[in-house]
């Protein structure tokens, strides 16, 4: 969802949300001026009458308004012509594919290998059934015109795919990008309508007005200004009708089609890239699943009041509305961010490098689909995320080693880095890792030399680092790439701000004080409490461990030959009294409680010793 404007009045919007006709863009529907007469309608005195506000502004020479495109609601269609429809699709971009490489070829001067003679054929065969206008386009845009073809699920897959330069090419992600423009909009009377459905409340109690005109329209829901019964100003995110029905849908199908193409195409990884599609947009298809991760992020910064998150009206939300408070600001982008003080904009950027650190380094819950016009920047220099239906999630283990990575990076320690990234992969059949992180490591010490964006940024290295990937057989998490993401666009306004913003001076001051965070004895102590009932529990239980043993050393003293299932326990067990003497040792834990383990542990190591003297 993109919001295209935050400015002070409903009449701004209507001024800013005037869309430029695209080429391809099929039915356009006018919108109604806001101050065009209406008839009157009689209404209940119980009920507060539903107004769009009018404009108070002296009179302007009328300008054409340029039109929306419209959301035309797709009769449900069964699995069955679904799966024909994303099939047809699916060979038109393959034969595409083949045209475009036979294209290729001709310029190289090899139309006439073997290989090509045989796309020709297929070419030859299919073209009186292909779309000649289409196929003729580079490849990048036909992948795009095809996933809008087929429908607002394949959009937002898109707009996935757009993220993931690490597997595809530039070409196609730049491409791609372009499906994050405005997206069609739904017509106010319909929107209202599912506003009623979903509240089981006439609107007219709800709203004391609506603005018809979108703050945003995106490929599963569109956004309108509003102002509730209170006084307050608020957004509501409506999503568009049959989207949740048809996202099931393609999600099952493109389960399948992925494990499919993963046998053809493992090297792009269609089976990961379609669960990764399924789980975010199954997420962003039930409104209630943002509002609580707004009020989640809320709660993690509620400690610092200059970072922003929406506040959610839960009596006016629910699986399709979503009711939230409205952020009067610009977009972090906005011509008018770019002529504040340098200073301004210093404290701009520091700010929002110090959100995303601590979302992703912190709380392991950060914003997922992180682009500029999900950053406002409010009036009193405070900064409002927004779009919070998309997140990830870390666990505590890849949190603290991706931590430990960045933190590497920004003091210039390289070959800890390389240790640390190769660390977070998962080695495939046939892997290098000492391959991967030479690699890595020689890509880190060039980075080091010049740490600034107009030469190499931080999140492109990350991104070159894990490209790497393909080549050694090693495969990341799905999360890392988000994270990237979010960095490269911090980076990408940074610079915009800023020209040759240099962003480990803007990352260190917060990853510092984060490290210290990690290991503040209070913090270490109160983690160390969560594990005093399993070691209680551990040293209840000792007492039986160690007369087992006893009783298997004097078996083993009276035997002529001792059995070696018994060497083998006595290793293990001294083995486990070092380990856990040594983990209560790194807690601070008193003395006396982890020199018994080790006391036990250097025994049986001495009794083992004995014993393999003796024989």
């Amino acid at each position: 969802m993109i919001y295209e404007n935050h400015g002070s009045h409903f009449e701004e919007v209507k001024d800013i949300m005037k869309l430029k006709v695209c080429k391809d863009t099929p039915t356009k529907i006018p919108i109604e001026e806001e101050n065009e007469p209406t008839q009157p309608k009689a209404t209940p005195a119980t009920e507060t009458k539903i107004t769009v506000e009018e404009e108070k502004a002296p009179q302007k020479p009328k300008e054409k308004l340029i039109a929306y495109e419209q959301f035309h609601e797709e009769r449900h269609q069964g699995y069955v012509r679904r799966f024909l429809s994303i099939t047809r699709q699916l060979l038109g971009l393959l034969l595409g594919a083949g045209y475009s490489y036979l294209q290729e070829m001709k310029k190289q001067g090899k139309g006439w290998k073997l290989k090509v003679i045989f796309v020709r054929l297929i070419l030859l065969i299919t073209w009186p059934f292909l779309n000649r206008d289409l196929i003729k386009q580079p490849f990048p845009i036909q992948f795009r015109r095809r996933l809008e073809m087929l429908g607002p699920s394949f959009i937002k897959l898109g707009q996935i795919l757009s993220l993931r330069d690490d597997i595809l090419p530039k070409e196609i992600t730049n491409e791609l990008k372009n499906l994050l423009k405005q997206a069609p909009i739904m017509p106010f009377d319909r929107a209202k309508e599912l506003i009623e459905n979903d509240l089981k409340h006439p609107i007219n109690e709800l709203f004391l007005c609506i603005n018809p005109i979108p703050l945003g329209s995106g490929s599963l829901a569109q956004t309108h200004r509003a102002k509730l019964i209170s006084g307050e100003e608020a957004v509501i995110k409506i999503l568009k009708p049959g989207v949740r029905q048809m996202v099931e849908r393609d999600v099952s199908l493109l389960k399948f089609f992925g494990n499919i193409l993963q046998i053809f195409l493992s090297r792009y990884k269609p089976a990961q890239m379609a669960r990764e599609f399924g789980r975010y947009s199954l997420q962003e298809v039930d409104l209630r699943i943002e509002a609580d991760n707004a009020e989640i992020f809320a709660a993690n910064f509620k400690e610092d009041p200059k970072i922003c998150f929406p506040k959610i009206y839960r009596k006016f939300s629910n699986r399709d509305v979503l009711c939230m408070e409205y952020f009067r600001g610009s977009i972090i982008d906005a011509v008018e961010i770019n002529e504040f003080s340098l200073i301004k904009k210093s404290k701009l950027i520091d700010l929002a490098m110090k959100a995303i650190i601590q979302m992703v380094f912190r709380d392991g819950f950060f914003h997922a689909d992180l682009h500029p016009a999900n950053i406002i920047v409010m009036e009193d220099g405070r900064i409002g995320f927004i779009d919070l239906g998309m997140v990830g999630q870390l666990d505590n283990n890849l949190r603290i080693r991706l931590f430990y990575y960045f933190y590497s990076l920004i003091e210039g320690k390289s070959d800890a880095a390389a240790r640390y990234l190769t660390a977070l992969s998962t080695a495939l059949i046939g892997s290098d890792p000492a391959g991967f992180r030479r690699a890595v490591e020689d890509l880190n010490r060039r980075w080091l030399r010049h740490p600034k964006f107009n030469e190499f940024s931080l999140g492109q290295l990350v991104l070159e680092s894990l490209k790497f990937a393909g080549r050694y057989r090693i495969e990341y998490p799905d999360e890392i790439i988000l994270i990237i993401k979010a960095m490269i666009t911090l980076e990408g306004v940074g610079n915009q701000l800023i020209p040759a913003i240099n962003v480990i001076a803007v990352s260190k001051k917060h990853i510092r004080n984060l490290l210290l965070r990690e290991f503040n004895p209070i913090k270490v102590v109160k983690d160390s409490i969560l594990l005093l009932p399993e070691l209680i529990d551990t040293l209840k239980q000792s007492p039986l461990y160690i007369n087992e043993f006893r009783r298997l050393l004097e078996f083993q003293v009276q035997t002529d030959r001792p059995h070696p299932f018994v060497d083998i326990l006595g290793t293990i067990f001294g083995g486990i009294c070092l380990i856990v003497g040594a983990i209560l040792a790194a807690f601070g834990l008193p003395w006396w409680l982890w020199a018994w383990f080790f006391l036990v542990g250097f025994s049986v190591a001495g009794v083992d010793l004995i014993r393999r003297r003796k024989y």
